[in-house]
């Protein structure tokens, strides 16, 4: 009964709490570019398979596994620091993708694409950790000593 007027409570101040990092749309941003990627590797060369298309699919999979693991942290800072290596993950695939550019083994639509993707991923994951950031300022711990997880306003 007390979760359900948490609940209540939080929706009359008009805030959400989230359940799972598949709530996040930044989470949600990333996993479209882990998508893309996954499928866009398919067309490499054979002889890339053990380089530039292991760098991409690890990348591409370390943007969604670190928001992930540090929704999973319950430590704001701990949080943040994994949606940093989520956001250093992006940053690798823009070279990913000039290499792959460079190199012939892309067009140049699936360059803008996989850019385009990139770009709507990184002020996602930016404001997630803004965020959280604030939250880690205004946290506060319940009567019993236990940490409550955030809430989305």
């Amino acid at each position: 009964m007390a979760l359900v007027e948490n609940n209540l409570d939080q929706k009359k101040k008009g805030k959400k709490r989230l359940n799972s990092f598949e709530e996040l749309d930044c989470w949600k941003a990333c996993t479209e570019v882990r998508r893309f990627i996954t499928q866009l590797v398919k067309t490499y060369p054979k002889e890339e398979k053990f380089g530039l298309v292991d760098d991409m699919k690890r990348a591409a999979r370390s943007t969604t596994h670190n928001i992930a693991e540090g929704f999973g942290r319950y430590h704001f800072q701990e949080n943040i620091q994994f949606c940093r290596i989520s956001r250093g993950s992006l940053c690798e695939l823009i070279d990913q993708l000039i290499t792959s550019k460079d190199e012939g083994f892309i067009t140049d639509t699936d360059y803008k694409r996989g850019r385009e993707l990139i770009a709507r991923a990184l002020p996602l994951l930016n404001g997630y950790i803004n965020y959280l950031s604030r939250q880690k300022n205004e946290f506060r711990s319940t009567d019993d000593g236990s940490f409550e997880s955030p809430d989305i306003g």
